[in-house]
């Protein structure tokens, strides 16, 4: 195992502020973009996890799939459900915990929500560099899956 230098360290630091910062700003136009259509970003992350299931779902999973508390989706999940954006159905395998699908209005929704984001994401990448965006993916997904495993132990 090899630990990282204090320059490694510091600079890692840097970018937490920076994912912070990021992560606020993108929630809030993510609220801007998808308010018009009765979501803020916390019910579109929800929405969009349940459309891109390729079956309903428990929310327990939804939850996991998100990296999120159970809690906090359930709450969401009842929102989106009262809009009328989601429907609960039988659980075979389970007889409380209901799966979460999409209803129509929620299928149309999710097709308004892409064609709101396309033309916004386009925007926001004009000028940057495809291969730093994607080094900056798996940078992201290493610090993710060590965090989920609650390690600092390389990830390869």
């Amino acid at each position: 195992m090899t630990l990282p230098t204090a320059s490694a360290a510091h600079a890692l630091s840097a970018l937490f502020l920076d994912i912070f910062r990021a992560n606020a700003r993108l929630v809030s136009a993510g609220d801007q973009l998808v308010a018009p259509l009765g979501l803020t970003s916390a019910r579109w992350q929800v929405l969009g996890a349940v459309a891109m299931a390729t079956l309903p779902q428990p929310v327990a999973h939804i939850a996991r799939d998100l990296g999120t508390a159970r809690q906090g989706v359930q709450r969401l999940v009842n929102e989106l459900l009262e809009a009328g954006f989601v429907e609960l159905q039988d659980n075979p395998h389970h007889r409380r915990a209901k799966l979460v699908g999409l209803t129509e209005k929620g299928r149309e929704t999710f097709r308004a929500i892409h064609k709101l984001q396309a033309p916004w994401v386009e925007t926001l990448a004009e000028g940057m560099d495809p291969q730093k965006i994607a080094a900056a993916a798996e940078l992201l997904q290493t610090l993710r899956l060590r965090l989920e495993q609650g390690s600092s132990e390389p990830v390869d």
